[in-house]
């Protein structure tokens, strides 16, 4: 019969500690994951609902379009970054790719959007580029070496 004591062992004494370990650093991949990620699924949540937030939607219907469609992208890459951390930091650039076009978009996409709209945009544009560069910049430091 086995011991089902109510007290419990320390684990580091556990014969798979080591292995244990090692999966953990390896999952990982010595990344911050929740410091980068999390906040780039907000800024797509944001993008995504902005148009609904801010009021715009009879005024550019295209815009309502365009950021619910660049929301979900940049959300669905922060869950990618999270869930597939050592394959999906190199997309990380495609982040601050997008952040360029959000800035660009309201004059593009737009019709003669008003400044509401243009700082919307821009502000949601500056901070993927940011967070882009954040991403590349702890993909790179955590990049095995040669």
């Amino acid at each position: 019969m086995a011991n089902v004591s109510p007290t419990r062992g320390d684990l580091s004494t556990h014969p798979d500690a080591s292995e244990m370990r090692a999966r953990y650093a390896r999952v990982l991949g010595g990344r911050d994951v929740a410091l980068v990620d999390g906040p780039v699924f907000l800024l797509g949540l944001y993008c995504a609902v902005s148009p609904w937030i801010l009021h715009y939607t009879t005024s550019q219907p295209a815009l309502v379009a365009h950021n619910l469609i660049v929301g979900i992208a940049i959300g669905l890459l922060a869950l990618g970054f999270t869930a597939a951390p050592e394959r999906m930091y190199g997309l990380s650039w495609a982040t601050c790719a997008i952040g360029v076009w959000m800035i660009v978009s309201p004059w593009i996409v737009g019709e003669s959007p008003d400044a509401g709209v243009v700082w919307n945009n821009v502000v949601i544009g500056a901070l993927a580029v940011l967070l882009g560069l954040m991403c590349a910049g702890t993909a790179a430091k955590s990049a095995p070496r040669p």
